[in-house]
């Protein structure tokens, strides 16, 4: 039996071309289970075939776990201080077995034997192609329409398989079988039972990849797309950049009448693309990001990672696109919220928050109007400001002495430290369901609390633009804590 056993591993490695020390795992396995189900219950079974001479033991094991623990499966499981009475220097995730007699070939059933053997062997072939595909180092998935699945498209490349979902194609893409398809490898899941490399056509980075072919200065290093943004089927827009100073980016993209940037369109149902010249500067990107809008001004804000960004009546609807399209593709791509206004509605804005600076310093600083100005004309828009900037700095403003320097310095850092003590003390009348509201740290209790706002339902009663000018958060975050402090109206 030993040696009809070594003849049948050399046979079955021979025919699936796989390693024989693939299918002695899978005899192993076989057995084993076949042993598991003979003793019943959880019990973890290990078999080892000699290579030489087909001879094979089998052995029951328990795995060692923490004292602290216990015993979630008390089949296969021992507790470390048991296990150390038996072997003194043992430690935890390490295995004590104990010798049972084997279970023979015969008695597991030759089909059954075979048949998981067979799926062992499927499952080695399986990943053997997958690390050999995945060794070729393509993004880009190139294959023949298999078949549908529930919406899904099969797609076939020789012996491999993708599954391109149906929420990762372009809109209105209507595939069929034996349609030749490209698409971007956007994930590799091994745990999946059926095609484990994921697809996509809508993307960003297919776009990227598609453009690396149709332009070689790109795989050349001379130019590089340093990010993309899609709405898929409809509008695009992608940031290049030249390391080269001969290489004009853009029309290296574009190509001799538009050629390049049309290979690209064509593959992807007739996709526009903008393509925009990629900055250090951020501002400067967000302007060149969106075209072909004009921009009259653009106010950076970094704290909040937003720009407002000033355009005329003519090019408000250009900037912003037919439903937002332009402005959102500019944001994905630059990774900045980019807000769109008129000059009318931007000095609005910005008399509303010099106003708000304004009542800031008079009241926190206690000065006047004239003195509140003076700090607000030249830049300064916080009490942190006023009172870390180098003193250098504060000197240089004409209507103000070393003395007055010092005073406001020392008023603003008096003021810190009471707003500092009035949130913490905030934080500790506030209710316990307000503190334990997802999303909300403690300098934001702290400053809901200083607004007045102290339990869950204080929260949950705001507008949005009310809990902004509290807490100095953005509109979306704001939206968030707003719905989940109002979650429990309708769970309850």
């Amino acid at each position: 039996m030993n040696r009809e056993l070594l003849m049948l591993v050399d046979a079955i490695s021979r025919e699936k071309s796989v390693d024989l020390e693939v299918v002695f795992a899978a005899v192993e396995a076989a057995l084993a289970s076949a042993s598991k189900k003979l003793h019943g219950g959880e019990v973890d079974m290990r078999v080892s075939v000699d290579r030489e001479t087909g001879v094979y033991e089998t052995f029951r094991r328990w795995h060692v776990v923490p004292n602290e623990a216990g015993l979630q499966l008390p089949d296969s499981e021992i507790l470390l201080f048991e296990a150390q009475e038996q072997i003194e220097d043992i430690e935890v995730d390490d295995y004590i077995e104990e010798g049972v007699d084997s279970v023979s070939i015969g008695r597991i059933g030759a089909q059954a034997a075979k048949q998981v053997i067979l799926q062992k062997i499927r499952d080695a072939e399986r990943e053997q192609l997958l690390t050999d595909f995945l060794s070729r180092g393509e993004k880009i998935f190139v294959g023949t329409v298999k078949r549908l699945d529930k919406g899904d498209v099969i797609v076939e490349q020789g012996r491999i398989e993708g599954r391109l979902r149906r929420s990762e194609m372009i809109p209105k893409e209507n595939l069929r079988s034996g349609d030749r398809v490209r698409a971007y490898i956007a994930e590799i899941d091994p745990t999946l039972r059926g095609p484990q490399i994921l697809l996509s056509r809508s993307a960003p980075g297919f776009m990227i990849e598609l453009f690396a072919q149709e332009v070689p200065e790109i795989e050349q290093g001379l130019l590089e797309i340093k990010s993309c943004a899609r709405d898929a089927g409809s509008r695009a827009k992608i940031a290049v950049v030249s390391h080269d100073k001969r290489v004009d980016p853009i029309g290296t993209c574009v190509g001799v009448r538009g050629s390049r940037v049309n290979g690209v369109t064509n593959e992807l149902a007739g996709e526009r693309v903008d393509i925009v010249l990629w900055s250090e500067d951020p501002a400067q990107f967000v302007i060149g990001a969106l075209a072909p809008a004009n921009v009259q001004s653009i106010v950076v804000d970094e704290e909040r990672h937003a720009m407002d960004v000033v355009v005329d009546e003519e090019n408000l609807a250009i900037a912003i696109g037919r439903g937002g399209q332009n402005v959102r593709l500019a944001s994905e791509m630059t990774g900045w919220r980019i807000n769109i206004m008129t000059a009318e509605e931007s000095a609005t804005k910005q008399a509303t928050e010099s106003d708000s600076v304004r009542k800031l310093f008079i009241d926190k600083l206690d000065v006047d109007a004239e003195v509140a100005d003076i700090l607000i004309n030249e830049g300064f828009a916080s009490l942190e400001e006023v009172a870390y900037v180098p003193m250098q700095e504060m000197l240089e403003i004409e209507s103000f002495d070393e003395d007055t320097v010092n005073e406001l310095r020392t008023r603003a850092k008096d003021a810190l430290l009471t707003m500092e003590l009035a949130k913490e003390e905030g934080v500790d009348e506030a209710s316990q369901d307000l503190r334990d509201l997802e999303g909300l740290t403690s300098d934001l209790i702290g400053k809901l609390s200083v607004a007045g706002i102290h339990t869950r339902d204080d929260l949950a009663d705001l507008a949005v633009d009310e809990l902004i000018e509290m807490t100095a958060v953005d509109e979306a975050q704001a939206k968030v804590l707003i719905m989940k402090a109002r979650e429990h109206w309708f769970t309850a």
